[in-house]
């Protein structure tokens, strides 16, 4: 009995940290501005929420002196006439934190006095929990000198959409070729001397952890110039569009052909649809391991 205790106690601990691996993320909303009136109206808190991702289970921390302001959740019709007779939820002692249950929506405003009309209300937009995606680097052609110029990769990033927490897969011949991560001027300048990071075993995997414009070359050869380097534009937000990678003054020239073999991966992953149901393998898991744990003590 004792070591099937111990079991279910294993498993229970297995399911914790499954959960507690969801990371949800705390905005503190208007970030040193806080929970007030502004003092350039409402755009202070419609550009602060521009800035931000909302996802399931986050949560909104609303930081103001308790007496000097509130914060209710309100409809939209409420939100546009800041009329707070019959909130969603009120709370009055700061700091107050409201959990993004439901995707879509979400109003919020002061009630105190004129506070609304001056500009303390927020409105964000929750999307569901999105998947992180592994994309294989030219798909089946791979991690090599393209026969089409640099175009080739350009093609390949420009409908796709990169999130933070994503990751590339270059899948290329050890020997052959390599990968680094270089600044703009050294990627336009096929430069190879300093980069930021550099693999030379193959197949790489390099998670994409900041916003903002990414570029790889390989350092072999002339192989960068002949096209074998990748731009790609890194958003925080799951629901943007697929759009133009990093624009470069590349000018795509013909290859030599000795790029060395190139491999045949996988394609990339398909990320789920916004509507999909955020953590569902982890709830799944969760299930089955208490299922076994349930039946170990009998």
């Amino acid at each position: 009995m004792a070591r099937r205790f111990s079991t279910v106690v294993f498993a229970v601990m297995v399911v914790a940290a499954l959960v507690q691996s969801s990371k949800a993320e705390t905005h503190e909303v208007g970030d040193d501005l806080k929970w007030t009136v502004p003092s350039n109206g409402s755009v202070a808190y419609q550009n602060w929420a521009a800035g931000e991702t909302f996802l399931l289970g986050d949560v909104l921390e609303f930081e103001f002196t308790t007496g000097a302001h509130d914060v209710a959740k309100v409809t939209k019709a409420a939100f546009d006439a800041c009329n707070s007779t019959n909130p969603i939820s009120h709370k009055t002692t700061g700091p107050a934190n409201f959990t993004l249950d439901t995707s879509g929506e979400h109003y919020f405003i002061c009630t105190v006095g004129t506070h609304c009309s001056l500009g303390q209300k927020l409105a964000v937009n929750v999307s569901a929990a999105r998947a992180e995606t592994e994309f294989t680097v030219g798909d089946s052609l791979g991690w090599t000198v393209p026969s089409g110029g640099a175009v080739t990769y350009q093609n390949w990033a420009a409908n796709k959409t990169f999130v933070v927490g994503d990751s590339l897969k270059f899948n290329f011949t050890t020997g052959a070729h390599d990968v680094a991560k270089v600044t703009k001027a050294a990627f336009t300048a096929c430069n190879g001397t300093n980069p930021i990071s550099h693999e030379t075993e193959g197949p790489a995997d390099i998670d994409l952890d900041t916003a903002g414009e990414h570029y790889f070359i390989c350092t072999v050869g002339s192989h960068c110039s002949l096209g074998q380097k990748l731009a790609i534009n890194v958003t925080t937000n799951s629901s943007t569009s697929p759009g133009t990678p990093p624009s470069s003054s590349t000018t795509p020239t013909s290859p030599s052909p000795s790029g060395g073999p190139s491999q045949s991966p996988s394609g990339s992953t398909t990320p789920p649809s916004p509507g999909s149901a955020p953590s569902f393998a982890v709830a799944g898991l969760s299930a089955t391991l208490l299922s076994v744990a349930a039946a170990l003590l009998y």
